[in-house]
């Protein structure tokens, strides 16, 4: 059987539930009346840095779902979503078309809420959070950014386990303003190895040397990186999008993008533009030989649509 797996950082989905509400006065003209949500047990308020948490815009998940629906894939690991309830509500309205009834998320360990989940149209077995994961056994902070979710995803009837999918979000390269730049980007370098070393030794553990997996999610990093060679190296993974065809072409740009696979932009004032593949599908040896075809599926638009990244994916016949 043909089976689509892709990942795609959604850019944070946050809620579109917010409401807003004009109470008549009993005059017959309306009025403007101030309600107080300061009861911790009947009202719950996102916020981040005090700030409160924003949906995003219908026009950007509208662009979100079709670039979606124009991969029609059986299993996407997204990345950059509020809580399971958003990601649910945006399989059941605007991809309903698509299928997605099994959608998983375990909330991590970001402070801006965002977090990694799976939706599939096929059934999922065991789900496992790694949340919790340390780098070494003293260290009392979790070692993940967000989290690395476990998946298990299944054929049809549930008589196959077709392959177990990891889908992460590593560290990524924001240096906070007023933070010493380059100490800040060193620790953040640092801090993105050591998430790739424990995912080596939790795939390692969890997987035999002959088995079907798959590690997805936006890692912050080129292929190339000497940070993600813990990962790469270790668990002798291959790179799903090598191989990968972009659809549609790249916007124009000057200098243009490079030929190379990229999903992500970055455009510093007065610099050209950099463009890296941050977003990566990563087969086991096993898997690997089941591979079929890749695709990206490319932004119209430089700063992209609905996302500042593209979404990648590849076809594997089991």
């Amino acid at each position: 059987m043909g089976i689509r797996i892709g990942t795609f950082n959604l850019n944070n989905l946050f809620s579109r539930f917010n409401f807003t509400a004009e109470i008549p006065d009993g005059t017959g003209i309306e009025a403007v009346t101030e309600f107080r949500f300061d009861d911790p047990t009947k009202f719950r308020l996102r916020k981040y840095q005090g700030r409160l948490v924003s949906g995003k815009p219908q026009a950007g998940r509208d662009k979100l779902a079709a670039r979606i629906k124009a991969m029609n894939l059986d299993v996407l690991a997204v990345q950059e979503v509020e809580d399971v309830d958003t990601l649910t509500a945006f399989a059941r309205t605007e991809l309903a078309d698509l299928g997605y009834k099994h959608v998983v998320l375990v909330e991590g360990n970001d402070p801006r809420l965002i977090d990694v989940g799976v939706m599939s149209r096929l059934p999922i077995g065991a789900v496992t959070s790694w949340r919790h994961a340390v780098h070494a056994p003293a260290d009392t902070d979790p070692v993940f950014s967000r989290d690395l979710l476990e998946v298990e995803i299944y054929n049809a009837s549930r008589t196959k386990h077709l392959l177990t999918l990891y889908n992460n979000h590593l560290k990524s390269h924001f240096v906070p303003f007023g933070e010493d730049q380059v100490a800040g980007a060193k620790a953040a370098n640092e801090r993105r190895k050591q998430q790739a070393e424990v995912v080596a030794r939790i795939v390692a553990e969890r997987t035999r040397p002959d088995g079907s997996f798959a590690i997805v999610g936006d890692m912050n990093d080129p292929p190339t990186s000497d940070c993600l060679t813990p990962m790469i190296a270790g668990l002798s993974l291959v790179d799903g999008l090598a191989a990968a065809v972009e659809n549609p072409p790249a916007p124009s740009d000057n200098p243009p993008a490079p030929a190379r696979p990229w999903t992500h932009r970055f455009k510093e004032s007065g610099k050209p533009a950099d463009y890296e593949l941050f977003d990566h599908i990563w087969l086991s040896t096993k898997l690997s030989k089941r591979l079929v075809q890749a695709g990206i599926n490319r932004r119209v638009h430089l700063g992209g649509d609905g996302s500042d990244h593209d979404p990648a994916w590849v076809e594997l016949d089991l």
